[in-house]
């Protein structure tokens, strides 16, 4: 697709732990050869989980490194769309996925998660996971 990668909160908590050396690795190589994209959705669960205003803080920093996406006009209901495809077809995936997989799809975004879900989206939305 392009040499844009959104990077789902998946991927930055295990990063920020550290705890897995090659996701870092993988992690910081793809930060020298793409453009990381990060949408808002993912900013708030990576709040939502920090445990300390600390974490928030190194939160609102780190922001300022990446390209934010936010939604088009249309995004929210592109993602209940594929929701309510994919269920028609006996597959459930949590709202937030389809949405981050409908805004990496509008902006063009390679894929980086950990998350299982993204490889059944990828047979209802065209994207393009890494790994």
């Amino acid at each position: 697709m392009s040499d844009r990668v959104l990077i789902d909160t998946s991927v930055w908590i295990a990063y920020f732990k550290a705890s897995d050396s090659t996701l870092v690795g993988l992690v910081e190589n793809i930060m020298t050869a793409a453009e990381i994209c990060v949408p808002k959705v993912v900013l708030a669960e990576l709040t939502q989980g920090a445990r300390t205003e600390q974490e928030v803080l190194a939160i609102d920093e780190f922001v300022g490194a990446f390209t934010i996406l936010d939604q088009q006009k249309e995004t929210w209901d592109k993602a209940g769309k594929l929701s309510f495809k994919m269920k028609r077809k006996g597959v459930s995936i949590p709202l937030v996925d389809c949405y981050i997989a409908v805004i990496a799809n509008e902006n063009k975004c390679r894929l980086l998660t950990l998350d299982k879900h993204f490889k059944d989206i990828k047979r209802f939305l065209r994207i393009e996971l890494c790994v």
